[in-house]
């Protein structure tokens, strides 16, 4: 350390801002301290957890029994959607006023627009509110 440096230093360390900070710091270290053997407690856990290959498993197989009927899900719904996008798209067949009303009467149509009513108070309630 040059003089010059060390001449900030004790400048720095002058400070009344400094030194109450320090002060404050000394008074915490036994908090820091405490705080510092509770993380390290749980990084070796954490550690050693890492290196169980059963417990790693367990996880592995855990996670996959949750996510994997989230994506089979995901799968078929985003392969309905590419089905029904392509008859439609094959399809001329107007729906005329009695066809709508036919589908009016369809469950999941019902479904769909309880949702989209739901969704639209929901969303105008979220408005007012904010």
């Amino acid at each position: 350390m040059t003089d010059m440096q060390k001449k900030d230093l004790l400048d720095q360390l002058l400070d009344p801002q400094v030194q109450q900070s320090l002060t404050t710091l000394v008074n915490e270290l036994p908090k820091l301290t405490e705080m510092m053997t509770m993380l390290t407690k749980a990084y070796d856990v954490a550690q050693t957890l890492a290196q169980d290959k059963v417990f790693t498993s367990d996880m592995i197989n855990a996670t996959t029994e949750i996510v994997g009927p989230v994506v089979k899900s995901a799968k078929g719904l985003a392969a309905t959607a590419i089905e029904a996008k392509d008859r439609m798209e094959i399809s001329h067949k107007q729906i005329g006023l009695f066809g709508m009303l036919k589908l009016l009467k369809d469950p999941q149509v019902q479904g769909v627009l309880r949702f989209a009513n739901a969704f639209l108070e929901v969303n105008k309630e979220n408005k007012e509110h904010s």
